[in-house]
């Protein structure tokens, strides 16, 4: 089973760029994209042989997260459960059989760090959504987690450390989540690659000299992970200033 997750930095705005031959160049399985930036009705996109499903924030051009399945999923839940995170379209959960599929923008901590603790209290309770889904079967999570995890997962990580999405909290989130027993899958099968990175700014030259983080992440439940074939970094591919990354599992829906 082929995963793709992209952050498009508005899916109107990357649909002029060329969107629709690279999702069927991808030729996935299942594709998440999130930060669509759109209301209901606000693009005309339609991919024969998928089922899609959309969650928009109330605010306008804001966040968003959307997926096309070629399997028609059993039920699909938007948010999270608790009206203080479920205005900003940030989560869509598609069961199948064997499995969640869990599309995630995570709330970004902002430069002045304002929404620090915000965040904390996010990744608390999306943890704990995260296991109330994994007592009834294994679950796969793709996004934006706005989060490097390590120094590995960033070019400048020595003048970032007090920098929103490297901050000591945050990487400590994600270290309590794979410690709960979820897998990093591009960590997993190439723990000591550098310069593997999904975001760049856009500022600085900063994709032409890769100097960029990885903040897009497929995860899985660790009862997965020996099922994990293959996670890519789709580097090459253009019109975000985030790239897609990929997931091969040997898995059924």
């Amino acid at each position: 089973m082929k995963l793709i997750s992209w952050n498009v930095n508005g899916l109107r705005a990357v649909q002029k760029k060329g969107f629709e031959d690279i999702f069927k160049e991808f030729d996935a399985d299942i594709m998440a994209v999130q930060e669509t930036k759109l209301q209901e009705g606000q693009i005309d996109i339609d991919f024969p042989g998928y089922f899609d499903y959309w969650n928009y924030a109330e605010k306008k051009g804001y966040s968003g997260v959307a997926v096309w399945s070629r399997i028609e999923p059993i039920q699909v839940t938007k948010g999270i459960g608790i009206e203080e995170h479920d205005h900003e379209g940030r989560v869509l959960t598609l069961e199948f059989q064997n499995f969640y599929f869990v599309a995630c923008y995570t709330p970004n901590t902002k430069r002045d760090l304002s929404r620090l603790e915000y965040r904390q209290l996010w990744e608390d309770d999306f943890l704990t959504f995260l296991k109330t889904l994994e007592k009834r079967k294994p679950v796969i999570l793709c996004g934006d987690l706005n989060v490097a995890h390590q120094n590995i997962d960033l070019k400048n990580w020595k003048t970032n450390q007090k920098n929103a999405g490297f901050t000591p909290e945050e990487r400590a989130k994600f270290s309590a989540l794979l410690d709960s027993g979820f897998t990093d899958t591009f960590r997993y099968l190439y723990p000591e690659k550098e310069g593997a990175y999904s975001w760049w700014s856009y500022q600085f030259n900063a994709r032409k000299t890769n100097a960029g983080w990885r903040i897009d992440y497929f995860l899985t439940s660790d009862s997965l992970k020996e099922k994990i074939e293959d996670a890519v970094i789709y580097s090459d591919v253009m019109g975000s200033d985030h790239c897609p990354v990929g997931l091969t599992l040997s898995v059924e829906a």
